[in-house]
């Protein structure tokens, strides 16, 4: 769905930079049938096939129940989590990108006050950690859409705009499909990744799921820089200003550098703190594995910066099957020499947190070395 939202935001922006207003309506209208449809079949898959995924996660026996009963609520969700992004990617579209950044904050204070009063004072357990989830998911779809209504007249609906015209789906089709692609392959093939640790036992698969959540909160922040620079690209791409578009690759490179340099630093000097925030003390083994994957991992931020903004370039100049190819290039690095390196009783589980950064390098090397040789055809374009 992120996907989907994500490769529909690249046609608004380039509509908004043409202002070409007519098309910028009929792609909304078009856009969000399409991703409701999506979003309606996707919650009827997963919750019949809620056993078959969990199994197929190698879920060890002991948490098999807990996690069976925090699905079963979080998949309740999903068609909120669909509002939110799509109703962000439009508002990014246009050039308002604190609306989403707040109604995500808001949704994530929510989200720790309702997981303290259901989990520690009504005792629901994980099923509350859960409900507290998809309560604040509903806040921030409910209110980024109403707010985009109401601050943005001009997009609510109009039975004028309001029909399938094949030629606008054909394009949505185009970006916003590749774009889902490559968000699913990510996705799966962290899920494989995942089900490799988990085969490691409950210590190593509680260490990984607390360090990547500190992992995920501090790149965070670059995914949004290359959705920006996303835009900005395409906003620049439809309005055919390849300067423009050239400054601000070089001011996206440093920005993402700079910030990723000092995130990496912090999360290697006190990776032992942060897991405390989801450890005790005395699990010293799960602290020490969580610890040894935010090093190694840490490090290497840069590296998944720039391949944020090299698929938000490729997505901005119409060569969404770029991001794709450097998707399946990272992941595939990964999910291989994760099962190769773990394999091997010397190396063990430090092979699957080395082979994350080596999929991000590799990845990068081959996105600049396309821009490089095809550069002056990928501007050419304008």
């Amino acid at each position: 769905l992120l996907g989907l939202c994500m490769g529909s935001g690249a046609v608004f922006s380039i509509r908004y930079g043409e202002r070409n207003e007519e098309k910028l309506k009929s792609s909304i209208f078009v856009s969000f049938v399409m991703i409701a449809l999506v979003t309606l079949v996707m919650n009827l898959l997963v919750f019949l096939l809620i056993d078959p995924i969990i199994r197929f996660m190698n879920i060890p026996s002991d948490v098999y129940g807990m996690m069976r009963d925090y699905l079963w609520v979080i998949f309740a969700g999903i068609g909120f989590v669909f509002l939110y992004n799509y109703f962000a990617a439009l508002l990014r579209a246009v050039g308002n990108s604190l609306a989403p950044l707040l109604f995500l904050a808001v949704s994530a204070v929510t989200n720790i006050v309702l997981d303290l009063l259901f989990v520690v004072t009504f005792q629901r357990g994980v099923a509350g950690a859960a409900e507290a989830t998809v309560i604040a998911q509903a806040l921030s779809a409910v209110g980024i859409a109403a707010y985009t209504f109401i601050k943005f007249p001009a997009f609510r609906p109009d039975r004028r705009y309001m029909k399938m015209n094949r030629q606008i789906l054909r394009e949505i089709f185009q970006y916003a499909f590749l774009t889902c692609i490559q968000q699913s392959v990510m996705n799966f093939g962290i899920l494989l990744v995942q089900g490799l640790v988990n085969s490691f036992g409950t210590a190593v698969m509680a260490a990984f799921a607390a360090a990547v959540k500190i992992d995920a909160f501090a790149y965070m922040p670059v995914q949004d820089f290359g959705n920006a620079f996303s835009t900005f690209a395409a906003q620049n791409f439809g309005a055919k200003k390849e300067e423009r578009i050239r400054r601000g690759i070089r001011s996206a490179i440093g920005v993402t550098v700079v910030f990723c340099l000092i995130v990496s630093a912090l999360v290697f000097l006190f990776a032992r703190q942060l897991m405390l925030i989801f450890v005790q003390p005395q699990e010293t083994e799960i602290l020490a594995v969580g610890a040894q994957y935010l090093r190694i991992e840490g490090a290497f931020y840069c590296g998944i910066g720039c391949l944020f903004l090299l698929y938000g370039f490729y997505r901005a100049v119409r060569r969404p099957g770029i991001s794709v190819v450097l998707t399946v290039l990272s992941l595939g690095t990964r999910v291989a020499l994760s099962y190769l390196l773990a394999s091997i009783p010397a190396i063990g589980v430090v092979g699957i947190w080395w082979s994350i950064p080596i999929g991000w390098l590799l990845a990068d090397l081959a996105g600049v070395l396309y821009y490089k040789k095809f550069k002056k055809q990928l501007l050419e374009q304008l």
